[in-house]
């Protein structure tokens, strides 16, 4: 599997179970889930694309 369509998903699944969770209980730090869905999806379309940027 390709590394950046692998760290892209994770990214943008842990960024969306982040966000979902600052929706439901504030907690500090919670606006960084929203940077970590942009960077995962930038990931999973490099991935995707079949470029290897590493």
């Amino acid at each position: 599997m390709n590394r950046n369509l692998a760290v892209g998903t994770a990214l943008t699944v842990g960024g969306v179970v982040g966000y979902v969770a600052g929706i439901a209980t504030q907690y500090p730090g919670r606006a960084f889930s929203v940077a970590a869905v942009m960077v995962g999806l930038t990931l999973l379309v490099i991935g995707r694309a079949g470029g290897d940027a590493v």
